[in-house]
């Protein structure tokens, strides 16, 4: 039994940190090094993880994690409903767009389009991001219950990058500006080469049951931009909301 539990811890702290190796997983579960490579062996000739490349080996997920994950969220209408939204999204700005989920103390990308451009955001599908620190998660907080933000607080706001919001108050300001305009934004606060803009999508019943975000290198994120685009995601994502509504209604299908 011991062994199953340590395999499910690593292959959490795999889809958590990938690319990871060894050491780091081992600092991270608290499991000596030698059960930790035991299971990546085990994962590995299951089919949940590859190795990343690179000089030393370091691990991520396949996607069977993924289509796994996917069936126990139950997000394969949300998908249906979402992607032609995000690829009008994309047609329209040439810019990658991403759809994520909640879980937890995380949000989940579980959908990916990407820009033609040559320098692009490559965010491997799978990635769960810090809720208080990206686009999608600060979304989700705001649109989300008054509970879950508590409970964020309580738990403390790591720093990620020199521009990660760390301090309780500067978060509440920030979530209530989300509130007023309709969508959240990201300055490299969770990566510095990473920023983007996102808008939580709602279900029937006014609860955040995705995100969508516009995704872009930091240098490529201008004011101007950022504002353009936010407009657009809000509308974006208003519109998979009323989409997964109506197939709820028609279907009864579970949207998120």
């Amino acid at each position: 039994m011991q062994n199953v539990l340590n395999a499910l811890r690593v292959l959490e702290e795999v889809a958590a940190r990938q690319p990871v190796g060894v050491a780091e997983l081992a600092r991270a579960t608290g499991i000596p090094k030698s059960s930790v490579q035991r299971a990546l062996r085990t994962l590995q000739t299951a089919g949940w993880i590859r190795p990343a490349g690179g000089g030393i080996t370091r691990w991520a997920v396949t996607t069977k994690a993924l289509y796994v994950g996917r069936h126990a969220a139950g997000d394969l209408s949300l998908r249906d409903v979402a992607v032609p939204v995000m690829e009008d999204l994309r047609r329209r700005i040439d810019e990658t767009i991403h759809l994520a989920i909640p879980e937890g103390d995380r949000v989940v990308l579980i959908e990916r389009l990407e820009t033609s451009k040559p320098v692009r955001i490559v965010l491997a599908l799978g990635t769960s991001l810090p809720l208080h620190a990206s686009a999608h998660g600060k979304a989700v907080l705001a649109a989300g219950s008054t509970a879950m933000v508590e409970q964020l607080l309580a738990d403390g706001l790591p720093r990620h990058t020199d521009t990660t919001i760390t301090d309780p108050g500067e978060l509440l300001a920030e979530l209530e500006a989300i509130r007023k305009r309709g969508y959240s934004t990201n300055g490299g606060e969770w990566r510095s080469d990473v920023s983007a803009v996102a808008a939580a999508v709602m279900d029937g019943t006014g609860q955040p049951v995705a995100s969508i975000s516009i995704n872009v290198p930091t240098s490529r994120m201008a004011g101007e931009s950022r504002s353009t685009y936010g407009a657009l995601v809000r509308e974006a994502a208003a519109a998979v909301g009323a989409a997964l509504g109506d197939a709820h209604g028609r279907t009864g299908l579970v949207p998120g």
